[in-house]
């Protein structure tokens, strides 16, 4: 199968897996009440089951190899993206409805494409960027009505912001590194620092606290964030940063779906309209990359997409 065949599969199962996750999460962490215990254990039980997947895959050697910069970028990856953001994102599902959330976390793909283009050298051509404003106008169809900017969502939009420089640095580091050890770093030593949160607000006897239905939620957010965190690495990997960050958007989509069936129990126009607007913008942006090729003039680690 063609790399990019692959990744654009990889980066819609990845959707499908986001938009269930945030409609899902949102009741989780209602359930589990403490938004930094519950990301926490969901992303300890993530970080686990990664790191047994490397030693049983026999990637181990390559932890052990790691260069001081690819020391340092994992880090990085696991401060500003299995950290920090996950805090801020599940203390603001708290406050706001998880449309709200989905909305502004699917503005990723902006950011990842204003940082991607100086710092990894991707380009865009007319296809690609007009696909990107259909994905734009998707989700201002849907966002812009509901959404105010009070602390809930300047917490998801601070999580985005740092979750958009953590594709960067992990776009360099999946250069020389398996999309498994950056993915392991990510969780594990990410949950590290996040249990060190817990330690200091005091709350770690919380973890031993919670009943089988907290913990039956738990469980349920890890696994489908395990796959979430499985297929993003290793599209982006394959991929540029920009076209894998962009098929993450029809994830709202899923996410306004269930909301309607579960919770609303309707289906807007507007939810139409921006269905209509992502599976436009979606099917332009896959068109659009289906020559994507890597300029030969450019040493392969810090490879630097173009579109033909």
């Amino acid at each position: 199968m063609p790399k990019l065949k692959l990744a654009v599969i990889l980066a819609m199962a990845t959707a499908v897996i986001s938009g269930t996750n945030n409609f899902l999460t949102k009741i989780a962490v209602t359930a589990v009440q403490d938004p930094v215990a519950f990301t926490f254990l969901k992303n300890a039980v993530v970080g686990v089951f990664l790191v047994g997947i490397i030693i049983a895959a026999k990637k181990w050697g390559e932890i052990r190899r790691l260069n001081r910069m690819q020391a340092i970028q994992l880090s990085l990856i696991a401060l500003i993206g299995g950290a920090i953001p996950f805090i801020l994102f599940f203390t603001g599902l708290t406050m706001i409805p998880a449309v709200n959330a989905a909305f502004i976390h699917k503005t990723l793909f902006i950011w990842v494409a204003i940082l991607a283009i100086p710092y990894l050298k991707e380009r865009l051509g007319s296809i690609q960027i007009a696909a990107l404003l259909l994905l734009l106008a998707g989700n201002l169809v849907m966002g812009v009505p509901k959404l105010k900017f009070g602390t809930g969502e300047m917490l998801i939009l601070a999580a985005t912001l740092l979750w958009a420089v953590e594709n960067i640095i992990a776009k360099k580091a999946l250069a020389n590194l398996s999309s498994l050890t950056v993915a392991g770093a990510r969780m594990a030593l990410g949950s590290v620092f996040i249990f060190l949160v817990v330690l200091a607000q005091g709350n770690a006897g919380q973890l031993l606290a919670l009943n089988a239905t907290q913990w039956g939620w738990t469980l349920l957010t890890s696994v489908l964030l395990l796959g979430y965190v499985t297929t993003w690495y290793t599209a982006l990997k394959i991929a540029p940063a920009t076209l894998v960050a962009a098929l993450l958007v029809p994830a709202t989509l899923i996410t306004n779906v269930l909301n309607g069936i579960f919770i609303t129990h309707s289906i807007t126009l507007l939810q139409i309209y921006n269905g209509l607007l992502l599976i436009l913008g979606t099917t332009l942006i896959i068109r659009g990359n289906a020559r994507f090729r890597v300029h030969p003039r450019v040493n392969p680690p810090i490879s630097a997409p173009t579109y033909d």
